[in-house]
């Protein structure tokens, strides 16, 4: 597995360069510290598996260059890996198509059992109890126009993800889903949008549409947002119910 870190600060860069290398012999991490290298090293290099994206970079925001890769490779999966814990930003990145949220500010332990959970291919996002400041800020911020909407939003998605059927479901097996719609789930949490997933399953993005609708309610969520909140907070839940990204059976 090749994986692409991007960290603008020196230390934390090598020193998670470090853990996701101790993972295992077959992983190569490649290190970028600013977006303009991170863009470099996905125009030279077309295999990798995986990109570990900080928020706060020196060039760019992490945010923005997350709707850039997601835009220029739709198929490669982005996972942030950030400072931040706030729910506001763990909401809006999943909004963006990211495929998890690691926070960097997690306990040693919690950080290496995160980072192995997306490694092979699962979703972490962290509990949305941490970050209550982000909740302030929808409760408290005088904010107008295209800020105040977006906070709406991220509010709005959080409380119906957080009031949604997974809360009470006995895990990933007790969804009932079929084996293509357990394919479209591991395709749709890395963010694909459905023709790339029609493509890779080859069947019609008419079909796909009808399977992402069955995923959905069968999570009891309303969006892809709410999917990837959902598979998250059941795996904090309940670790065995640790459902792999990676997986696509043959048509």
């Amino acid at each position: 597995m090749k994986v692409l870190l991007i960290d603008d600060h020196p230390l934390i860069l090598a020193a998670l360069k470090t853990v996701i290398e101790g993972m295992g012999e077959h992983v190569q991490v490649v290190g970028a510290d600013s977006a303009a290298s991170a863009r470099q090293a996905l125009q030279t290099h077309q295999d990798f598996n995986l990109v570990l994206l900080d928020l706060q970079l020196g060039d760019a925001s992490g945010f923005d260059v997350l709707d850039e890769f997601r835009a220029a490779y739709p198929a490669l999966p982005v996972v942030i890996i950030s400072a931040s814990d706030r729910a506001s930003d763990v909401i809006r990145a999943i909004d963006q198509g990211a495929m998890g949220f690691v926070p960097k500010r997690a306990e040693t332990e919690l950080l290496s059992q995160a980072l192995k959970l997306v490694m092979s291919g699962g979703i972490y996002v962290p509990p949305m109890g941490l970050g209550n400041e982000g909740g302030a800020e929808f409760e408290t911020a005088p904010a107008s126009g295209a800020i105040s909407a977006q906070q709406n939003k991220l509010q709005q998605i959080q409380q119906q993800a957080m009031n949604s059927n997974y809360q009470v479901t006995t895990g990933l097996e007790g969804l009932a889903l079929t084996p293509r719609q357990t394919d479209v789930l591991a395709l749709l949490l890395q963010g694909k949008p459905n023709k790339i997933i029609a493509r890779e399953l080859g069947v019609s993005v008419e079909t796909i549409k009808d399977h992402v609708a069955a995923v959905l309610k069968a999570l009891g969520v309303g969006s892809r947002t709410q999917a990837v909140l959902a598979v998250g907070q059941m795996v904090q839940r309940q670790p065995d119910a640790h459902f792999s990204t990676w997986r696509v059976a043959q048509p």
